[in-house]
């Protein structure tokens, strides 16, 4: 090669080093912040002067708001929804607790496209669809995942939390610690892609804050109230308005942390909530609360910014909702998307970024316990056949189905064929729980996925954050229906308490056919702890205590379905002990 030839060749070489290196990254980062109970009129932005959510308020300002934006009238429902793009009955999400929130195994979530196409993930909060692998997060496309996967936690300051499988403690207050963690992996992975979901466990009951959130409602009157004030328990919407800016605070924190990693502008945010409001409270007058299929049980805020890609202040008025997340975050970062299965979703690019489309009206349904309404541009038609015009009537106070009996009669129709197709799928589930799976060693039973025999019963109703107690007969026992993927060694551990004068009782735990035994010989009596920091009355979350691991022993357990037992072969006291979990680790 002549010299010129070589100039030539080191001119090209560093022309395209320049080009590599002045270039914007392939994709965006994606960070999603979720909400949990937060109506859509808990915001400054939606015009709620009780509380300043300026954080919030800023991705509204600096980006595009979804005015319909809908979601599920419950938690997991949603997620399940945003993550998959389809609606939550395909998936066989059907309940909050007790394995009726888990993803069916053969559904994609956003994680798993978005890591397919070179994203680091992590999720940071509550997940709420599923807690064993392979239905935990660190299964669904989440490299990295702190939190808890439970519906509820009993606990918001110092509680025990999951790290990848394993149980470790939060620090402080926990929507301040799950911020800090997601704060990390921004850190970590700064060089980017990365998908980073917060979803805060706020203003989740139990309604529980700092001091230095609160002080500011304690006791004041509230200008805006519910529709009808008499349902409104004053107490508890205080503390929820204390929680609101509490995830106001943490968003602020979070969006500082972008702007000092100077990744503002390559970084797609979102945020939203997954229901209305876990309260009767100033809702901006619409219908219905957390539960409902009514406007305000499903609709709920929903922001989005990346800068200089998404005009900034534009308002979206036509319907969308939590299906289309997955499709639309696929169009806007060009990440390749071939789900197993038909998408429900569409995506929204074109509304977002204001290009001049025809859009065609659509219909959106909202499902729980077996209730469905469907919303249109202009109409909502209830479980009940009743039909509200949303334009002239956003309150839902006039049921216009006998002046308009063709709008009845065509929503009712979709309504119908919606129900048939969905709702038998959910009627019978009997997916166990799954057990050893090598990638995965350490499995969590907690006593919210088992079934309580005899004189045994849950800490309290809500089956979420329980453990099982009056554990007192010899007939009693405590089941987990698992399907154990490798035969195998596993060893056995109960967290459990007991107090000292109960001690001595000998517990079994049997699967087909095999079984260890182990006597209960230390003492473990401590508080129930929770209520001390309540703002209002519980709403059925248990309280909790701190248990400590028991090791039962090693226990032979062949693959296959079947009943995991706990009973008791001899009883010393009282009771034999109170049981938050087994824990099952396959042994290498």
């Amino acid at each position: 090669m002549n010299f010129f030839h070589s100039m030539f060749a080191v001119w090209i070489a560093v022309v395209l080093c320049c080009a590599l290196q002045s270039a914007e990254p392939v994709h965006p980062n994606i960070l999603i912040i979720l909400a949990d109970d937060q109506g859509w009129g808990d915001l400054s932005a939606t015009g709620n002067t009780n509380l300043s959510t300026p954080n919030v308020d800023s991705i509204a300002r600096d980006g595009v708001t979804l005015d319909r934006f809908f979601v599920c009238p419950v938690c997991s429902p949603t997620r399940a929804e945003f993550l998959t793009g389809r609606y939550h009955p395909r998936s066989g999400v059907h309940d909050v607790s007790t394995g009726g929130e888990r993803m069916n195994l053969d559904e994609k979530t956003l994680a798993d496209f978005l890591k397919a196409a070179g994203y680091a993930t992590g999720a940071f909060g509550k997940w709420h669809n599923g807690t064993q692998y392979p239905y935990h997060p660190n299964a669904r496309g989440f490299d990295e995942y702190y939190g808890f996967t439970s519906g509820h936690w009993g606990s918001y300051f110092n509680a025990p939390l999951d790290h990848n499988g394993e149980q470790v403690q939060s620090q402080g207050y926990l929507a301040d610690d799950l911020a800090d963690h997601a704060m990390q992996f921004m850190d970590a992975k700064k060089d980017g892609p990365f998908f980073c979901y917060v979803p805060f466990n706020l203003p989740h009951s139990p309604m529980q804050v700092p001091e230095r959130f609160f002080k500011k409602f304690d006791g004041v009157d509230l200008k805006l109230r519910a529709r009808k004030t008499e349902q409104e328990e004053i107490a508890h919407t205080r503390a929820a308005l204390a929680m609101c800016e509490n995830i106001d605070f943490n968003v602020g924190r979070i969006l500082k942390r972008l702007d000092e990693l100077k990744l503002a502008e390559n970084t797609i945010v979102i945020y939203f909530s997954d229901n209305g409001p876990n309260g009767y409270r100033w809702n901006g007058g619409m219908k219905g609360k957390k539960g409902s299929t009514d406007e305000g049980g499903v609709r709920s805020p929903f922001f989005i910014r990346w800068p200089g890609h998404i005009p900034a202040g534009r308002v979206v008025s036509q319907i969308t909702g939590a299906i289309d997340l997955l499709p639309t975050l696929a169009d806007l970062t060009g990440i390749a998307v071939n789900p197993p299965k038909p998408l429900d979703g569409i995506s929204l690019k074109p509304l977002l970024l204001g290009a001049k489309v025809q859009w065609v009206d659509r219909m959106i349904f909202s499902h729980w316990a077996g209730k469905v309404s469907v919303r249109t541009q202009s109409h909502r038609l209830d479980n009940d056949g009743k039909l509200f015009d949303m334009e002239a009537d956003p309150g839902q106070d006039r049921d216009v189905a006998k002046d308009r009996p063709d709008v009845a009669a065509k929503l009712s129709k979709a309504l119908a064929q919606w129900k048939a197709e969905m709702l038998p799928a959910l009627r019978h589930d009997n997916r166990p729980f799954t057990v050893g799976y090598p990638a995965f060693p350490l499995t969590q039973l907690p006593a919210r996925d088992g079934v309580p025999h005899g004189a045994v019963k849950r800490s309290a109703k809500a089956p979420n954050c329980s453990y099982f107690t009056h554990w007192t007969r010899p007939d009693d026992s405590i089941t987990w229906t698992i399907e154990v993927n490798t035969a195998g060694k596993y060893e056995a551990v109960i967290y459990y308490t007991c107090p000292q004068v109960d001690v001595g009782s000998t517990i079994e735990l049997s699967f087909n056919g095999s079984r260890i035994e182990n006597v209960v010989r230390e003492a473990n009596d401590p508080p129930a702890l929770g209520a001390e920091n309540d703002r209002s009355k519980r709403e059925g979350e248990s309280l909790v205590k701190d248990f400590k691991p028991l090791t039962l022993g090693v226990i032979d357990l062949p693959s296959g379905t079947g009943e995991l037992t706990l009973r008791a072969l001899k009883i010393t006291g009282a009771q034999v002990a109170e049981v938050r979990a087994v824990f099952l680790k396959l042994m290498k």
